[in-house]
């Protein structure tokens, strides 16, 4: 078996995180000190590159289930569920900072809270925020998780969730797995909907935000709402 003792010190991912920080270290780095271990043939960074190559880089990482996982050769479950427990203590620690970010203030606010947890997602996902009449935030669901490039939400499913929690006003947020924010026509035609039917029940919907790789595009802001 191929171990990180085998290679020299200063290539170590454990070394480089000690003397780098986690930062400096690239994605295949950070998994092989998950994964610990290599095979007989491998080390656990040459383990770590086949496994991202495997699943498609980070975006579809995030989304592999164990026995995706245990199907690549050199994981078993144990393996597995160290991988998935990573990816889950991060999707966590992103979810905590709705109670750090309070006060939605801009789109980048939004984009800037939610990016993390959605810019890797291989399907839509349609989050909205709730917000009192403050702008605070008052709570947060993901309403509906659609196909590799459509998400399907209808206004009552928003707006239920939106009265349940006494919510002033709301900002509807989905990613693009494509990594292109640019709204799709029905992402406009969505927009307005919910725009009239905010009107009509008095809950106002202050933006809609599509979040790609890094990047997003406020509809309010290119005067879609």
């Amino acid at each position: 078996m191929v171990t990180l003792r085998e290679i020299p010190p200063e290539e170590r991912p454990r070394e480089r995180m000690m003397q780098l920080g986690a930062s400096s270290l690239s994605s295949a780095e950070l998994l092989a000190i998950l994964v610990r271990t290599g095979t007989y043939s491998e080390s656990a960074l040459a383990l770590a590159q086949r496994i991202l190559s495997d699943t498609g880089g980070l975006r579809g990482l995030v989304e592999a289930s164990r026995e995706e996982l245990v199907r690549i050769k050199g994981i078993g479950d144990a393996k597995a569920l160290q991988i998935m427990a990573g990816i889950e203590l991060g999707r966590r620690i992103s979810r905590t900072r709705t109670e750090e970010i309070t006060t939605v203030r801009s789109p980048f606010d939004v984009f800037d809270l939610l990016k993390d947890e959605l810019r890797y997602l291989q399907k839509e996902h349609f989050v909205c925020l709730f917000l009192n009449t403050k702008n605070h935030i008052i709570g947060r669901e993901t309403l509906s998780i659609g196909s590799l490039n459509a998400s399907i939400v209808h206004p009552r499913e928003v707006f239920r969730a939106a009265i349940q929690r006494s919510s002033a006003s709301i900002v509807c947020v989905h990613n693009h797995p494509s990594g292109d924010p640019t709204p799709s026509p029905q992402d406009i035609e969505l927009t307005h909907r919910l725009t009239e039917a905010g009107d009509i029940i008095g809950i106002e919907v202050l933006d809609h935000i599509v979040i790609g790789d890094d990047r997003y595009v406020s509809l309010k802001e290119h005067g879609h709402m």
